[in-house]
């Protein structure tokens, strides 16, 4: 990057707000007429892939409305557009797109297989970038100084890589995060906050796949600079932050003091600054990332779904002034919703990227699931999401559920509620939106906090939900058990089939162990030593496989 784009260059700064403000007004501006914006989509998609396999498979030359693409197109998953999608990684052109994929995002789904989303320069141009730079409005506009040194954001997930791995045609399969937008796809000033820091390209060799080795570097580094802004997207990284500084604190001390960076000389030694951090140690039992960046202004994540039960806490650590921006409601596929302000939770449907459709989040999707726009949906309601998009993905079902916040400007203001997957051990099909709401009212009724959450069915022949929790501060006997059976009366309100089965003796009360405080961030930790991208070791909060809940149950010895 030459002097003039680099992120402290006044040029550059001034043409960034300028191109982030820009894709935001044009995005409200066409919420006036969210109909139109379909119809617009539509065409331009139906149009560009005409002559594509798939789209001379379902006629799309002869498609002209919404409800002519529902006839000709099935509601379909991954697996159903798998076989397209391997034609095209392999090398195969027009395929699903007139475009040929410059990239494949992977996506570790609800299974953890790595899929292959194929990404097109069109589908860049048309559909990511105009979402992406409204993305960071919000971050912009009222935290400028996040953009006044190149060390003032850390953001957590920006991992590139020199050798990225690649498909059958040479094509390569990373994730977003590990993509530089600039160089591949011609839009230099696509480079995220943060990008620009001395850490964000790691001055030594590591090992790709030593992804808690890079994590540790990078955060030694950002310990001596003066970080505003934290950008995580994935909130369980954020909520790692804190248990990795005490983790590795005697580590990134002697580090600073030595000036070495992995046992490696790098830079000349910093005394002062060490000894500041060991008067930090000896003054606070717990190191906070409060007390070593304390002009933190900003965190920048998803913030609904589990994380709604420990960011309000966890933000604290971070600092008492400090800001939560919710990151878009969007997956590796494409975007569904993004905040153009500073709502807490929800972001506003992107109607310039997708033809987006929704159907009931209680009733599992089919290939003929009649489906509803967005004029059509109810604040307050759940909603799987089913997305088109001149990329190559067809009335996709992403596999995630939003719940409508409100409706401002025309369109409908979506939070992200969880994904789609039924758990339904007695036929009770509960999603991870019934557990965190039911969760959450057991929570605020009772006063008690946690650091995580997770469950899973067990027992025999009748099973029940048991539950793991870390308490954010311990739990006396009686508070455990009136949690307890607080679960089980508001799971019951929350789903009709929780309640039937418990009513007919389908499923046993449920149940409750507590861990230890920071049992979800060692169990995450434990998870990226393993060779799992950052990025991709989420919250999840059904937990079915017993080697995972073991891991997580265990205590550490």
């Amino acid at each position: 990057m030459n002097s003039a784009d680099a992120w402290t260059h006044p040029d550059r700064i001034r043409r960034y707000r300028e191109r982030v403000f820009a894709e935001r007004a044009r995005l409200k501006a066409a919420f006036t007429d969210p109909a139109a914006q379909r119809q617009k989509v539509l065409a331009d998609l139906l149009a560009f892939n005409a002559a594509t396999d798939y789209g001379t498979r379902h006629d799309f030359g002869r498609i002209r409305t919404l409800e002519d693409f529902r006839k000709a197109v099935p509601v379909q998953d991954y697996a159903a557009l798998e076989p397209w999608i391997e034609r095209a990684a392999a090398g195969e052109s027009g395929v699903l797109s007139a475009d040929q994929p410059a990239v494949y995002f992977t996506s570790s789904g609800s299974t953890g297989a790595h899929k292959k989303i194929p990404v097109t320069p069109r589908f860049m141009r048309t559909t990511f970038f105009p979402f992406y730079y409204a993305a960071w409005a919000p971050l912009i506009e009222h935290f400028p100084d996040v953009l006044a040194h190149p060390d003032a954001v850390l953001n957590l997930k920006h991992d590139p890589l020199a050798a990225p791995p690649t498909t059958a045609s040479g094509r390569p399969h990373v994730g977003a995060s590990q993509v530089d937008f600039g160089t591949r796809f011609g839009e230099p000033l696509s480079a995220e906050p943060g990008t620009g820091a001395h850490w964000a390209t790691l001055p030594l060799s590591v090992d790709p796949a030593a992804h808690l080795e890079k994590m540790y570097l990078r955060l030694r580094l950002a310990a001596e600079a003066d970080v505003r802004c934290v950008i995580g997207i994935n909130p369980a990284m954020i909520a790692a932050l804190p248990h990795q500084l005490n983790l590795w604190w005697e580590r990134i001390v002697k580090e600073i003091r030595d000036g070495t960076l992995g046992g490696l000389p790098h830079r000349a030694p910093n005394p002062e600054r060490a000894a500041a951090l060991e008067r930090l140690a000896r003054r606070h039992e717990r190191i906070l990332p409060a007390h070593i960046w304390p002009n933190m202004r900003a965190l920048f994540c998803w913030t609904t779904a589990m994380a709604s039960l420990y960011l309000p806490r966890l933000r604290e650590e971070f600092g008492p002034g400090v800001t939560v921006l919710p990151a878009p409601v969007a997956a590796s596929e494409g975007p569904t919703g993004v905040a153009l302000d500073r709502h807490p939770s929800a972001g506003s449907l992107v109607v310039t990227a997708a033809v987006h459709e929704f159907a009931d989040a209680d009733t599992p999707l089919a290939p003929d699931t009649a489906t509803l726009t967005a004029e059509e949906l109810e604040p307050g309601r759940d909603y799987h999401v089913v997305f088109s998009h001149v990329g190559g993905l067809y009335r996709y079902a992403v596999g995630d559920v939003v719940r409508v916040a409100d409706r401002v400007g025309g369109v409908p203001r979506l939070e992200y509620t969880g994904r789609s997957t039924l758990s339904s051990a007695a036929g009770e099909n509960l999603r991870d939106a019934h557990i965190i709401r039911a969760l959450a009212a057991s929570l605020a009724a009772t006063g008690l906090e946690i650091r995580g959450a997770a469950c899973r069915t067990q027992g025999e022949p009748v099973p029940g939900y048991h539950f793991a929790l870390a308490p954010r501060t311990r739990f006396s006997s009686d508070e455990q058990a009136t949690l307890t059976t607080l679960l089980d009366t508001h799971l019951a309100r929350e789903s009709a089939g929780y309640a039937s089965a418990r009513r007919e003796g389908r499923l046993t009360p449920c149940t409750l162990q507590l861990l230890s405080p920071h049992a979800f961030q060692d169990d995450w930790i434990t998870a990226v030593a393993s060779g799992i991208r950052p990025t991709q070791v989420k919250d999840r909060l059904l937990r079915q496989d017993p080697a995972a809940w073991a891991r997580l149950t265990t205590p550490t010895p």
